[in-house]
């Protein structure tokens, strides 16, 4: 059953990203997969039922990769002592995963262009857009800046400014990745941005 219920939101997930939440029926879900509708209702209520499943997997792989990585996975109100310990090599180590991670994983490229089309006809979506792909990922890592110039690692500055100008290169790299751009030549300078980034803005000569 747990496989089946993996399919049908991985075959959802794609018709959203392909055709639109909005356009997309449970019919044409179940047609995807070759069941009756009524095989499907099985698993899931409805469609929303579905997209909220997507949803709780996607902050559920985030939590995952979060650990894997040691940085804070819960947010800087629940957790700042988090924030305080993150040093810049796992910045970097985590950023590459997350370029590899929106390009290269399935789901996830799937979620983001659900979300890149899906934004501009609904406020929820806009919202869902800006957690997880634009201001969301820049409150955090201004989070996790403020505590290294705390701890004499950066340079003093506006951390959400910083995190700004250190989260741009990372979104455009994702998104120019669907426009063509080599993938190789995007995580190359991906990692170069990273370099160069810190090497501005530390004080000491932590290992990047």
């Amino acid at each position: 059953m747990a496989d089946t219920r993996e399919r049908i939101l991985t075959a959802a997930l794609h018709l959203f990203a392909r055709d639109g939440y909005e356009a997309v029926s449970v019919s044409a879900i179940a047609g995807e997969l070759g069941m009756t509708k009524g095989a499907l209702y099985k698993h899931y209520r409805n469609k929303r039922d579905i997209f909220d499943s997507i949803v709780e997997r996607m902050y559920q792989i985030d939590a995952q990769r979060s650990r894997e990585y040691e940085v804070p996975e819960l947010g800087y109100e629940d957790a700042p002592e988090t924030y305080q310990a993150v040093s810049v090599g796992q910045v970097g180590a985590f950023t590459r995963a997350q370029f590899a991670f929106w390009t290269e994983d399935c789901f996830a490229a799937d979620f983001r262009r659900m979300l890149t089309l899906e934004q501009y006809r609904s406020d929820e979506m806009a919202q869902l857009y800006s957690n997880c792909l634009a201001y969301g990922p820049v409150r955090y890592v201004a989070d996790i800046f403020r505590g290294m110039m705390d701890r004499g690692i950066l340079r003093k500055a506006d951390p959400e400014l910083l995190a700004m100008e250190f989260y741009a290169p990372l979104y455009l790299l994702i998104n120019a990745s669907d426009c063509g751009e080599a993938h190789e030549r995007a995580a190359k300078m991906l990692d170069c941005h990273i370099e160069r980034f810190f090497r501005q803005n530390m004080i000491g000569e932590e290992a990047i």
